[in-house]
């Protein structure tokens, strides 16, 4: 189990993140799925405004879901359902349901333990299920939790995660937290001050990250990884460098230069199975940027307060 936390703001990339990691392993030759956890108290995003929370991406099955599903399909070829994406909303409303059977035979009903093991059960559950249309049950998952770290909704989450590593044990669990490195002053320096509070903030809910994938405008200078690495109890090798880039096509291949897959692979014991091969994808990033000529195309829609209303379609 690979997870995905992220820090000091929100819409930092983790979905991104996500998929493009999710593509390094599948390129290895395993088999992946990817989940999406949302603190939000809606059963689903089909009742909100896509100008709040991004497009609502549907399915093959016709689920409203989380716009990041429409990334994990689209870099992994990935098959999403209903099953995929799960809120506080929905973890809720399936406690109550069982509260009003009588399925807690009269117990007291409280978020530790009932709804921190309803995290844990359907991350155990959703993340068997193939979605490669092979049948064959996905050998690692990838499990994405929206929102900020050290937010009051995300807290049963984080909780969960934490019970989680002594479920499954440390040697199938790796934690990858995404974070901000602004840029202050016309001097761009590099702040690593945001990084460092978010990072004790998980450390202090009992969860100790393998990786830093760190989000800014330019390639981390080497003292500010030295810096990280001292103040965050992470290797200099394990944080990560997710500076701006021509098209997100490119996140993928930043992430392997970096040796992000065999960090994971060394964290949960995978041998690589084959070569990774990232030609197809490397044409593709290349192609984007190859582009010359301009063509307008009109979208016409309701919700154009916000670029990630239609985001798939835009894709």
């Amino acid at each position: 189990f690979v997870f995905i936390t992220g820090g000091v703001v929100s819409s930092i990339g983790k979905g991104i993140v996500a998929a493009s990691l999710g593509r390094l392993l599948k390129s290895r030759g395993y088999n992946v799925s990817i989940l999406k956890l949302d603190p939000y108290l809606n059963v689903d995003p089909g009742t909100m405004s896509p100008i709040q929370h991004g497009e609502v991406f549907v399915t093959d099955d016709g689920a409203e879901t989380d716009l990041d599903l429409g990334h994990y399909e689209r870099f992994t070829s990935a098959e999403t359902s209903r099953r995929s994406n799960a809120t506080t909303g929905r973890i809720y409303a399936h406690i109550i349901e069982k509260e009003r059977r009588g399925d807690f035979l009269g117990g007291t009903v409280q978020v530790i333990p009932h709804v921190t093991d309803a995290i844990q059960d359907w991350i155990e559950r959703v993340g068997a299920i193939p979605v490669d249309g092979t049948g064959r049950r996905p050998e690692v998952c990838i499990i994405e939790l929206g929102g900020t770290v050290g937010d009051i909704e995300s807290a049963p989450f984080v909780e969960a995660l934490r019970q989680f590593q002594f479920r499954v044990g440390p040697e199938n669990m790796c934690v990858i937290h995404v974070s901000l490195v602004p840029v202050l002053g016309s001097v761009g320096e590099q702040k690593t001050k945001p990084t460092q509070h978010t990072v004790q903030t998980l450390r202090s809910l009992g969860m100790y990250p393998t990786m830093l994938a760190c989000r800014s405008q330019s390639m981390l200078e080497g003292s500010v990884r030295e810096k990280l690495a001292l103040f965050c109890h992470v290797p200099t090798d394990h944080i990560l460098s997710i500076h701006d880039v021509s098209n997100i096509w490119r996140v993928p291949l930043l992430l392997r230069d970096q040796g992000a897959h065999r960090v994971i692979m060394s964290t949960l014991k995978l041998a690589p199975r084959q070569p990774l091969d990232m030609r197809r994808w490397e044409a593709r990033a290349d192609r984007w940027d190859a582009l010359e000529e301009d063509v307008h195309i009109a979208v016409c829609g309701k919700y154009t307060g916000l670029s990630d209303s239609y985001l798939s379609v835009i894709k």
